[in-house]
């Protein structure tokens, strides 16, 4: 699944996906166990959280005019692997 959103390459700013309808299709509700984000190159992960089934990312930098995905990958207490992308287009806002 991919989600879109837009930023400015001179901005630090936060995305989030919500994970908890996914979470909660398993039965018992699952929890996430992981969470890791990675950007394309020129966007930096400056930092990065997880609570109650909604992960967070904080990114920097970036080329105007360049795509740029944010990936998050979670595995879940029951081991499962999600991954959800975020399409950012960089442009002066």
């Amino acid at each position: 699944m991919t989600f879109e959103a837009t930023k400015d390459p001179d901005s630090v700013e936060d995305f989030a996906i919500d994970w908890t309808a996914t979470l909660n299709e398993s039965t018992p509700a699952d929890t996430i166990a992981t969470s890791v984000w990675t950007a394309d190159a020129g966007v930096t992960v400056d930092s990065n959280s997880e609570a109650g089934g909604v992960t967070r990312v904080w990114v920097s930098g970036g080329v105007r005019g360049a795509p740029c995905n944010l990936v998050n990958r979670i595995t879940t207490a029951a081991g499962r692997t999600y991954d959800r992308t975020i399409a950012v287009t960089l442009e002066d806002l």
